[in-house]
């Protein structure tokens, strides 16, 4: 009887051990856990951000689709390989119209753009320092390589390199079925399209919390916020004082971020945007599924940033979608 008990209770321990480690990153839209692959494992993960409502025109609506995979190089390290796919459809009204830039300049300035692309991909690594499971905090750190053909916003041509870094927190409480994270992201992109060149230094902190209900189910909070630093450079402008840009092409009176080792500065915030939203996440043994909904409860930016009513409409959207899943092999 007593080694039957044990058995049950072993058995029991090592299958709420796999579901926290499941759902120790993966329980949240962008907020991620601080755990890694185990080592000789992998793992195929299909993101879908979708982006709504640009508050102009009829609609926006743009899908942020990343297929991934996962390998865990040590229990500690793990190295990610990921696809980028933009779909766009949107109506935001020409600029005439009071559309929301860079949006209105597509379509011959008509603001209209439906087309899905392949945007260009991503490689990164994350590295495991301290476990929430065996120490006070769970602490990551990870290092990623983007390369995208496609802008975000509105899928036109560009040419741009970001390079991020990221640290990750974690501390669980009630024997990890109440889990609470930081992540805090710094990213430097340097962009060009046509005449305009930019570095723009973004960040992005994301806090969530989530409880386990049911052996399988998770729910929970996400919070957001994001902004973005600098002062594009256009060179058809240079010496258009008229309308505001100086000698070189920059607009007056903001700063410009600059990652030349020589030249390095942080420019001025030109937006940003805070979101807050529930999310649900469900997993079986080798497969998961979440889903969160974000919406922008506040904004702002420059003076050259498109703010009403309080919150940022040409760098962020009304609303956030998230839907991932995942198998583990």
């Amino acid at each position: 009887m007593i080694i039957k008990v044990g058995k049950l209770a072993t058995t029991a321990m090592l299958g709420l051990a796999a579901t926290s480690a499941v759902a120790g990153e993966n329980l949240w839209v962008y907020a991620k856990g601080t755990d890694t692959r185990p080592e000789g494992s992998y793992e195929f993960k299909l993101h879908d951000t979708i982006r709504l409502d640009k508050n102009a025109g009829d609609h926006y609506t743009f899908h942020d689709i990343r297929p991934e995979v996962e390998y865990g190089i040590s229990d500690k390290l793990t190295v990610a390989a990921e696809a980028i796919i933009f779909s766009h459809d949107y109506d935001v009204g020409s600029e005439e119209e009071g559309g929301p830039c860079p949006m209105c300049e597509a379509g011959d300035n008509t603001g209209k753009f439906k087309k899905t692309q392949l945007a260009g991909y991503e490689l990164s690594m994350k590295y495991n320092v301290l476990s929430p499971y065996k120490d006070y905090v769970g602490l990551s750190f990870g290092l990623s390589y983007e390369r995208r053909d496609k802008y975000r916003l509105d899928g036109g041509d560009i040419d741009q390199d970001s390079f991020v870094g990221l640290m990750l927190l974690q501390k669980d409480f009630l024997d990890d079925t109440v889990v609470t994270v930081l992540n805090v992201k710094a990213e430097f992109e340097r962009r060009k399209a046509g005449t305009v060149v930019e570095d723009e230094f973004a960040i992005d902190v994301s806090a969530a919390v989530s409880y386990r209900v049911a052996p399988k189910w998770f729910v929970g909070l996400e919070f957001r916020h994001q902004s973005d630093y600098l002062n594009p450079q256009d060179k058809a402008e240079a010496g258009n004082f008229d309308d505001g840009f100086d000698a070189e092409g920059y607009t007056i009176g903001l700063k410009k971020s600059n990652f030349d080792l020589s030249d390095f500065r942080i420019g001025s915030q030109h937006q940003n945007g805070n979101y807050f939203g529930p999310t649900a996440h469900y997993a079986e043994q080798r497969w998961w599924l979440t889903a969160g909904v974000l919406w922008q409860i506040s904004g702002g930016g420059s003076e050259h940033a498109d703010v009403r009513n309080g919150r940022n409409w040409d760098e962020h959207e009304k609303m956030h979608i998230g839907l991932t899943y995942g198998y583990e092999f």
